[in-house]
């Protein structure tokens, strides 16, 4: 039989202490966890707004910028090419833009807020592919009655120049408009929506 005396507070000392050391050490291998979880300084900056300058973009040029990993193109449509938009209408999918693809300020024929500029996302609705820009119009080798807009080298979708697909199409849909404000005459901002 043993003699010895169980030290009460002793014992709730040492169970305190390795119970407060055992917290502090799950703590220490949790927090780089959840540190980990908060988007970096590079995440949180492809998700910000971009400022998109137009007041150098010449009639008939088209300018990239990139939002979100991704290009945005900016056109600034001649009278010729806003015109142009009404005589391909029969010819598209969906020539009113019901398909939820752009901001409904931009819900238009034009698929902008004002006619002049279109600022769309530069990527093919069938895979992603990046269409070309061709404004020339007659072009026999893409389509009889070519007014010009966007071709898809990959599997040969068509595109007015507000981004419309042509029917018949591979790519399925029109391809999308970001949301997009103006700042000022001379700026746009794409990430931002407009205000009513």
């Amino acid at each position: 039989m043993s003699t010895d005396v169980v030290d009460g507070g002793r014992r709730r000392f040492l169970t305190t202490a390795t119970s407060v050391v055992g917290a502090v050490g799950v703590a220490g291998m949790v927090w780089p966890f959840l540190a980990s979880l908060k988007p970096s300084a590079k995440a949180l900056a492809l998700g910000a707004p971009v400022s998109a300058p137009i007041d150098k973009i010449e009639e008939g040029q088209q300018v990239t910028f990139v939002w979100r990993g991704g290009n945005i193109w900016v056109l600034n449509r001649s009278d010729v090419m806003v015109g142009s938009l009404s005589k391909v209408t029969d010819m598209l999918s969906d020539p009113k833009s019901e398909q939820d693809q752009q901001p409904k300020y931009c819900q238009n024929e034009t698929r902008s807020i004002k006619p002049k500029y279109l600022v769309m996302q530069g990527k093919c609705t069938h895979l992603g592919c990046s269409p070309s820009f061709k404004p020339d119009s007659p072009a026999p080798e893409i389509d009889a009655n070519w007014q010009g807009g966007y071709f898809c080298p990959c599997h040969g979708s068509k595109y007015d120049l507000a981004g419309r697909v042509f029917k018949g199409m591979p790519a399925p849909l029109n391809m999308p408009v970001p949301p997009h404000r103006y700042a000022s005459d001379t700026l746009i901002v794409i990430g931002e929506d407009q205000e009513a």
